[in-house]
């Protein structure tokens, strides 16, 4: 018997028994459609949190003066790190594997428009420095090389930082008071979802070039600095590159990790994919389960196939049938009625997707547009493959029971069943 005869039978069988049979695939109907959503929660969560730790920029790496542990130099341990002008150009001449480099310092200043002066929280910065950090320009433009080179007195604002001083009026072009020296608004970022941050959130700053602390605070010394290695793999030679750089000119041990503290995103967020790979695999066990119960109702539903078919059982063997076709046959037909359930799940779990709305995870705080940020219940690719899966085996499991059961029939005693 070839298979789409087995098929055949099996759909025959099916709709001898209309309402058996629809009981039992709704069962996993439900469960796949359980699988699904499950998943694609899941799935959406984690990448939801992702991207809002990410909020920071690419594959980030920053570094910043601490206190050495460790002796180095002759010199005892407990001594003040501070960097200084040139440090960070002797990183980017001496480390080729780094996309970008950048000095950085935080401040509050005092920013006059008009009659209205408030406090910001600033970053003084080199070029380039937003494509790393995620900085993206909503409205003006974005610093160029030239600014830094002709030492211009520009400015870029986050998007609260520009509702708090200029309460709606558009800030490009404008010129504002910086501790008492003018500097021309050249741009304001997008709406950013960012978790996690140095002094403030991105929203909340406005941006200057580094040279402007020189003027604004008679500064040159970075108090930070920022870099990307040029691939996610690197970070950790990246990070023992620049250690060792910066150990060169303010003699530590280059292993010494408390004299210049870390913040690796790159390893921070290797371990929120992993806190996202465990929740999809919580939620899909509980999903499996869910879906197995439905293969118990296949389990039975096929147990009262094989004792209504026993006497075709017993005839099949001794026409010659052996106990691997008779196996195939009640096998395939499991699989046949649990396929045509999960071809029905599959599309009730789109729908259902469509119909859920968003529900809001960073949307509220951010007020971000399109459901930005939010947990969204869409059913990739590679949900509906791996939902398949454990279709696939549920259907197994419960066909393979009474598929043995029917194979074991001696055909003597099937042809004298009543």
């Amino acid at each position: 018997m070839n298979l789409s005869e087995i098929v055949r039978q099996s759909i025959d069988s099916l709709l001898r028994n209309r309402l058996r049979s629809g009981l039992t695939m709704l069962g996993i109907v439900w469960g796949l459609v359980t699988v699904v959503l499950l998943l694609s929660y899941g799935k959406s969560l984690g990448e939801g949190v992702l991207n809002g730790f990410l909020g920071l920029g690419n594959n980030v790496i920053m570094v910043w003066g601490g206190q050495t542990s460790m002796q180095a130099g002759g010199e005892r341990s407990g001594k003040r790190i501070k960097f200084l002008d040139g440090d960070t150009q002797a990183v980017r001449e001496a480390v080729p594997f780094l996309t970008a480099v950048s000095s950085e310092s935080d401040e509050g200043f005092s920013f006059k428009y008009g009659p209205k002066v408030v406090n910001i929280s600033s970053k003084a910065i080199e070029y380039p420095y937003g494509s790393m950090r995620k900085l993206n320009i909503a409205e003006g433009r974005y610093f160029e090389p030239a600014d830094f080179t002709e030492h211009r007195q520009v400015v870029i604002f986050g998007p609260h930082a520009a509702q708090k001083l200029f309460n709606g009026y558009p800030p490009v072009g404008e010129s504002v008071q910086i501790e008492g020296h003018v500097f021309l608004v050249i741009g304001v970022l997008q709406t950013k979802i960012q978790d996690s941050s140095n002094n403030g959130p991105d929203n909340e700053n406005a941006f200057v070039p580094f040279d402007a602390m020189r003027l604004l605070r008679d500064q040159r010394d970075p108090s930070s600095i920022v870099f990307q290695p040029s691939s996610p793999e690197l970070h950790i030679k990246a990070l023992q590159a620049v250690r060792a750089v910066l150990a060169g000119r303010h003699h530590f041990d280059p292993k010494d990790d408390k004299a210049v503290p870390s913040w690796d995103t790159v390893a921070d967020s290797q371990e929120i994919m992993q806190f996202s790979t465990a929740l999809e695999l919580l939620l899909g066990i509980i999903g499996a389960m869910t879906l197995g119960v439905g293969g118990v109702g296949v389990m039975n539903i096929m147990l009262v196939s094989v004792t209504e078919r026993t006497r075709e059982i017993g005839l099949l063997k001794a026409l010659g049938a052996r106990r691997r076709d008779i196996l195939s046959q009640f096998l395939l037909e499991s699989l046949t009625l649990t396929f045509i359930a999960g071809a029905v799940g599959m599309v009730v779990a789109v729908i259902v997707g469509y119909v859920i709305p968003p529900m809001p995870l960073y949307s509220d705080i951010y007020k971000t547009a399109n459901n930005e940020g939010d947990i969204i219940l869409r059913a990739s690719p590679t949900i509906m493959l791996i939902s398949f899966g454990i279709l696939a085996l549920v259907g197994i499991v419960s066909g393979l029971l009474p598929a043995m059961r029917a194979s074991r029939m001696d055909p003597v005693v099937a042809l004298r069943h009543e």
